[in-house]
């Protein structure tokens, strides 16, 4: 269902009486197209602390925009990238206002902020404290930018030109990479308010960033229609071959949307006991990407839950995931260098009314992915994260109740619905084979809801 308030607020007289009456004013977004495929304007790069981030021009120069490396040179940025990484003293972090202050105001609608820190050091509690603050920061720039404009938190394991910590050679800057191409482009949309820790890894870019998943093969559950369709569309045209799942009573609308991707339907109920064995069947060469999209809502508060709508949640949802996720690792159907990518929920991180049995079983999916990704990747060279939508305009959320479907849309930073591309993108960019230093995350494609952390 078409948001008549986004339109309605985009025109004149819908200004006007937004202004007026203090209504939110969401400003329609830049997403990825072929026609726009990055941001418009120019790249400031702006440093807080010494030392900055060894090796982090290079990267940011293969972002598509012009890179700036003085705020007078841009009177609308793009983007902004502020490299903090070397602030670990309070008095330091009088730098990050410094830089910030005098070009927030400028940065052009639809607009990217970026703040790179490092992690937090448990040994030392001051440098801690600081890198922490970054995250308040951060968090509340973004509700308070406007315009369609995003703020991110990425964190690296390095340390500067004083000595950057690698891992098989690999710098903070070059891991880094895949995440900032993203967070710096039109794909990220309605990811905003996040904190991304990109760990040491050996990465090596693709031969084509347009396409990095040539070659591959990757396999989207709930692949039918909404999130599911729109994250198998944007993983086939980042060259990856589509296995597409779903049960086998939407088998029309698979096979309809493998066809239009050149790829496979595989019609299976993924809570069936062998579902495990029959996607390692479908697969003989393996997979190198998994997506977990496929869910269900059965919504009632809990004392008027029947045990019926309880499990069927809990199966579908997470006892699947857990299910085929260990029978794939267990058969090494997923080739060294892929990506598990699972879908949680901001009813999972932040409750729900009514959902008692959904936030359950997303906030299971959190803990999947806290608890899998380490051993994973030691075992078996797979990275496992986690997006969490929050309001996403579906078939499923056009049919809420006009008055919850409009605080959905306009509780959050950004004041609207995302889309099932926004979902999309970010799932992508988990997939990436160039996003090996991304792992455990569990990232919010939400707009940066109010509700939750």
């Amino acid at each position: 269902m078409a948001d008549r308030y986004l339109r309605f607020t985009g025109t004149a007289p819908g200004r006007f009486l937004a202004r007026r009456l203090g209504l939110p004013q969401p400003a329609a977004l830049h997403r990825w197209s072929p026609e726009r495929p990055v941001l418009d304007g120019p790249l400031l790069h702006l440093t807080a602390g010494e030392p900055g981030l060894r090796g982090l021009a290079g990267v940011l120069a293969g972002t598509g925009l012009k890179v700036l490396d003085a705020a007078g040179s841009a009177s609308r940025p793009a983007a902004v990238v502020l490299d903090a990484t070397g602030v670990t003293t309070v008095e330091a972090l009088a730098e990050v206002h410094a830089a910030l202050h005098p070009v927030v105001r400028s940065v052009a609608d639809s607009g990217r902020v970026v703040v790179l820190g490092t992690r937090p050091d448990p040994d030392d509690h001051r440098q801690a404290a600081v890198q922490q603050a970054l995250e308040g920061f951060v968090r509340s720039l973004g509700k308070e930018i406007g315009r369609g404009r995003t703020v991110t938190l990425v964190r690296t394991a390095g340390v500067g030109t004083a000595g950057v910590r690698t891992a098989g050679g690999a710098a903070s800057a070059v891991a880094a990479e895949s995440t900032l191409r993203f967070l710096l482009s039109p794909r990220s949309a309605y990811v905003s308010g996040q904190v991304v820790d990109v760990g040491q890894a050996d990465v090596t870019a693709p031969d084509d960033w347009e396409r990095p998943l040539a070659g591959r093969t990757a396999l989207v559950t709930g692949a039918a229609r909404g999130i599911g369709a729109a994250v198998a569309e944007t993983l086939a045209r980042d060259g990856a071959r589509v296995v597409c799942l779903d049960v086998p009573a939407a088998e029309t609308d698979l096979a309809a949307v493998a066809g239009q991707l050149d790829g496979t339907a595989l019609a299976l109920d993924i809570t069936a006991p062998d579902a495990g064995e029959r996607i390692v069947a479908a697969v003989p060469g393996g997979l190198d990407v998994l997506v977990h999209n496929a869910g269900i809502t059965r919504d009632r508060r809990l004392a008027n839950m029947a045990a019926d709508r309880w499990s069927s949640v809990l199966d579908v949802n997470l006892a699947s995931v857990l299910r085929t996720t260990d029978a794939l690792l267990a058969a090494k159907a997923l080739n060294s260098g892929g990506r598990i990518v699972a879908t949680a929920s901001i009813a999972g991180i932040a409750g729900n009314t009514g959902q008692t049995n959904y936030a359950a079983s997303k906030a299971g999916i959190v803990g999947l992915v806290r608890s899998l990704a380490p051993r994973a990747l030691a075992e078996h060279g797979v990275t496992v994260n986690a997006v969490a939508p929050g309001f996403i305009e579906t078939k499923m959320t056009a049919a809420v109740p006009l008055f919850i479907r409009e605080a959905g849309r306009r509780m959050n930073s950004l004041g609207q619905g995302g889309l099932p591309v926004d979902v999309a993108e970010t799932t992508a960019w988990l997939a990436h084979p160039a996003s090996g230093a991304v792992n455990g995350q569990v990232v919010r494609v939400c707009g940066q809801s109010l509700l939750g952390a």
